[in-house]
């Protein structure tokens, strides 16, 4: 196994991808919040006082996705050229699956953006219902896919 963030003195460093070629590239991340079925039923419904949580979960999400290089110190700054954020909710068990989706044609991958910004999506849907429950969960947060590049594509199981 080889990492490319450190130099030959052991020094961790922005591993440098200016002799790459461009490419299109997509990584599609996911988190999973757990909370009481109430709790989701009041999101759907509109009920929570800190008002549309999914509208401003998404919002976070996309945000967080460009934001990713301030973060995560050795991500390269990159131009996204498309970012969404999606949700599954499950009333029975209580559940919302936030998938992000980001794509650039860019020299690296886009996971950690897809990563981060699925994150930010459920600390945000914590954070807008944590005075009506505070036992939310959050996790697993995963990559789900990636594909460009010279390590081709990725799908998790």
């Amino acid at each position: 196994m080889s990492f490319n963030h450190f130099d030959d003195q052991g020094r961790a460093i922005m591993v440098d991808i200016s002799a790459k070629l461009p490419t299109l590239r997509t990584a599609v991340a996911e988190a999973l919040v757990s909370l009481k079925p109430e709790t989701l039923l009041a999101i759907l419904e509109g009920g929570v006082t800190k008002g549309d949580v999914l509208g401003v979960a998404r919002l976070a999400g996309i945000a967080a996705a460009k934001k990713t290089p301030e973060l995560i110190p050795l991500s390269h700054p990159l131009a996204i050229h498309h970012a969404a954020i999606d949700f599954e909710t499950d009333s029975e068990s209580g559940t919302i699956r936030i998938r992000s989706t980001v794509r650039a044609l860019e020299r690296t991958g886009m996971e950690m953006e897809a990563m981060v910004s699925a994150s930010v999506a459920a600390l945000t849907i914590y954070d807008m219902c944590k005075g009506t429950e505070k036992g939310i969960t959050i996790g697993p947060v995963r990559l789900l896919f990636k594909e460009g590049g010279k390590s081709g594509t990725y799908k998790s199981d």
